[in-house]
Formats: C-alpha cells, structure tokens, sequence
C-alpha cells in the first residue's frame, strides 16, 4: 500500500475561502494508512523524531484497530495540543520514520488530527485538574506555543498559574501568524476553555514591563516564566526601503487574521490587484502567498536567497535527520512562481511606492557536506522584479534588545539575543525567546519540558 497523497480539498474551491484547506480524510482511508507502520523495534519516530515523544507505533495499531479511545489516551499522554501540531507540525516524526529508507513514511500528522477530532467530537477531552495544590503560584508571560505549554505543565503539577499576554486573545503565533486556513482559531478557543475549566488563569491586553511592572509580577508569584518568542522581524535594509507598499510578513499575516475573527473592521494590507512578491522562502512566505490569493491579487511570486533544495533528500541531511530538500505547499500549489538563489538589491519607486525590486542571482559554494557556505554575484546578472507589493518573510532575528520587560528582569541576553533564565531568582524563558526562532512543536516541547 502506498501513502495517501490527495489531503487537500480542490484548489479552486479553498482559494477563495478561508477554511482549512485539508479535506477531512475518513477513517477507513487513516485506518489503512495506520497498516503500512512496521511497529519497528527501535522507533526512530518515537524516539528521534517526535520533540514531544508520542508513542507513534502504539498510536498508529490503535488507529488500525479502530480504537480510537485508546489512540487519544495514547496520544494526550504526551502532547498537551495535539489539534495544534497536527495541522502546523512539519512532522518530523514522518521524516525520521524507517519507511523513508525506500520507500515514503507512514502518514501519522494526519492520523494525529483525526485521533483529537475524534476525541474532542465525543466527549473524551475533559479538563485534568491536579489532584492537589501545591500552595505556590506562577505567572507564565506570554500566551503562544511555549507559554501554554508551560502553564499545563506547571498546572499539572499544583502550582496557581496566571498567563500574562499582551494581546487582545490568546495563541501567539497560532492566533496572529499562521493563516485561518492552515489553523481555524476557533480551535485556540475551544482549548482555551479547557484550561480556564482546570484553573488557568488567563489576563489578556495585559502588557508586562508596560501596564504591570516585572517587579510587581515577582513579589505576586513565586515565580516568572517568560515566553514571549521572538517579536523581532529580520528586515531588508536596502535602498528603497522607505517606500510605501513594503510590509513585514506578520504585518500583512497578523492583519488578516485580525479582521477574520473580528478584532479589527478591515484588514490594513490588501494584496487584491496588486502584483505581489514575496521575499524569503520559508513557512512564513508560503502563508503570505496563500494569503495574497485569496485577497485577489493580479500575480504572486516569492524569491529566495538561498539555492533551490533537491527533489529529494539531500546526502547533507541522511535519515534519520530532518531533510534538506524541495517543499511544496499547499499555497504554492494554488499558483505561485519560485525562484532560488537571487539576492535583492534595492527596491524601485514610483510616486512614493514601490514598482519593482532589483535583483540579482548568486551562486553558492558548498561545505564538504554540501551545505551552502557563502554565495558570490553572477556577472551580468541583474534584473527588475515587477511588483507593488513587497512582504518581507525572512524570520526573526531574536527578543530586542531595549525590551522594557527584558530590562525589568535583568535577564542577559546570548550573542544571538536569546533570553538567559536565573534560576536562582526564579525566572525561567521557555521557547524561542530562549532557542531562537524554531517550530511550533520545539516550542511547546520547551514549555512541556520545563524544570521549575
């Protein structure tokens, strides 16, 4: 048998709503898919690839046997989230699966989202209070992946917890970043009921180092955890950049999410008739391109600096590790022109705003491994993108360093700008604001795994 690949629902239909744009696969088609795990006796899935340890081989006989009651216990075990990572996780539990030796991986991202479905739909998903208080309290700033996380975690174990975030809803990037259509946010919602219901306390447009001082968080809990990710966008400082159309990713993302779920009246990017180029290659970009589809714009394209990724799994990166090679989503799929390996060089105006950007191609040399190294100019290279819409969507470069908060906490700061905990003054960072920028799922692995 071999891996199911039709998961999404027709291009033409999801394009223009803002729905998720997987079909939902049934459970005979997850049921047979479950067969194909070898049940191996050093699960590389489990063990290697999951950040979170899901027992995947367990989950996946359940699922074949269709008991789906025993999936779900199997996989609450270890994933506070699983209606999260299920549908954002690049499944690294799929790349370091022993199938993709020869053949393709046992398909367990899509399994995981039928199990919590399933479980949610019938009832099984129920509020876990701790047995008993343990008399301290924890306030937990910042209300993303990491920060939620931590607060089940620490909840589980006794502690009163608090979560601080600054804005209006909880999520983080699961709210503000990542499109509708890859993540209803009715989903964040309906799990935030289930942790008011087992004393998670949440305060929202609540700003810490701004409305309350770090200090009065410290005399008021018996200890901080911080996890506030990485606010700090990577720009494009070349000339050109004051002109208007140029828009970080989560300015023109976090907009339309806003006014998806009522915060604002209108989203304040519009992509509808623009020609739009993306910069940056990554997730971020693929959310932006989707996005400026479904606005109506005139044509998208997205560049990269980096070189185009191979086909298939490049030598660099053998199994088990995560794979260097050519992906494609969905968005792109609903029609986006790529290209690798072009540098941009100024952007171009016209009465104030943006008409094109200058670029030029680059080639790049390579470690023994085959990992890009440095890059040079291709002579002759230059030409002019056409595009009056620019967003910028080439990662976070870390927590700034004039944060208010950062400063209230006398937390140092890495040459990378990542927050430094003090466990001797109780204060503990979780997630990307301690690692760096990453995933999702390393994110609420950070938060699950917290030593407090």
């Amino acid at each position: 048998m071999k891996r199911l690949h039709d998961i999404y629902r027709d291009t033409d239909e999801r394009k223009r709503d803002w729905r998720e744009v997987e079909r939902a696969i049934g459970d005979a088609e997850l049921r047979e898919q479950t067969t194909r795990c070898m049940n191996c006796g050093q699960p590389f899935c489990h063990a290697y690839g999951c950040p979170l340890g899901n027992i995947v081989p367990d989950q996946n006989r359940a699922v074949a046997q269709g008991d789906w009651r025993r999936a779900y216990e199997l996989l609450s075990a270890n994933s506070a989230f699983p209606e999260f990572t299920s549908r954002v996780c690049p499944a690294l539990c799929e790349a370091s699966c022993v199938h993709e030796l020869d053949d393709e991986a046992v398909m367990i991202r899509q399994s995981e989202k039928r199990i919590i479905e399933t479980a949610f739909e019938r009832g099984w998903v129920v509020p876990r209070p701790p047995e008993r208080e343990n008399g301290k309290s924890v306030a937990v700033i910042g209300a993303g992946p990491a920060g939620l996380s931590a607060a089940v975690t620490l909840r589980g174990r006794g502690f009163a917890v608090t979560v601080y975030e600054r804005r209006e809803n909880i999520g983080g990037l699961l709210r503000y970043g990542i499109p509708c259509f890859k993540l209803d946010k009715a989903l964040i919602d309906r799990r935030r009921k289930v942790l008011e219901a087992e004393g998670i306390r949440f305060v929202t447009n609540c700003e810490v180092g701004r409305d309350v001082s770090a200090a009065w968080l410290q005399r008021r809990h018996d200890a901080v955890v911080v996890a506030i990710g990485t606010p700090a966008a990577r720009d494009l400082n070349i000339p050109g950049r004051e002109l208007g159309g140029i828009h970080l990713a989560l300015e023109f993302l976090e907009g339309q999410n806003r006014f998806l779920t009522g915060e604002i009246s209108e989203p304040p990017v519009s992509a509808r008739g623009r020609r739009v180029l993306v910069i940056g290659g990554g997730d971020t970009g693929s959310d932006c391109v989707g996005t400026a589809i479904r606005h109506g714009a005139a044509s998208v394209a997205q560049i990269e600096i980096m070189p185009k990724p191979p086909e298939f799994r490049a030598p660099s990166t053998p199994w088990p590790l995560w794979p260097n090679k050519l992906r494609t989503s969905s968005s792109h799929l609903e029609g986006c022109e790529r290209r690798w390996g072009l540098n941009s060089l100024r952007f171009l105006g016209e009465d104030g705003r943006v008409a094109g950007v200058e670029v030029e191609t680059v080639e790049w040399s390579l470690s023994p491994e085959g990992r890009p190294v440095k890059f040079a100019a291709v002579p002759g290279s230059r030409e002019t993108i056409p595009a009056d819409l620019v967003l910028l969507a080439m990662g976070f470069t870390g927590v700034p360093k004039d944060s208010a908060l950062v400063e209230q906490l006398g937390l140092a700061l890495t040459p990378r700008t990542a927050l430094v905990s003090d466990p001797e003054r109780r204060i503990f960072c979780v997630g990307d604001c301690a690692s760096g920028a990453s995933l999702v799922v390393l994110a609420i692995a950070s938060g699950k795994n917290i030593s407090l």
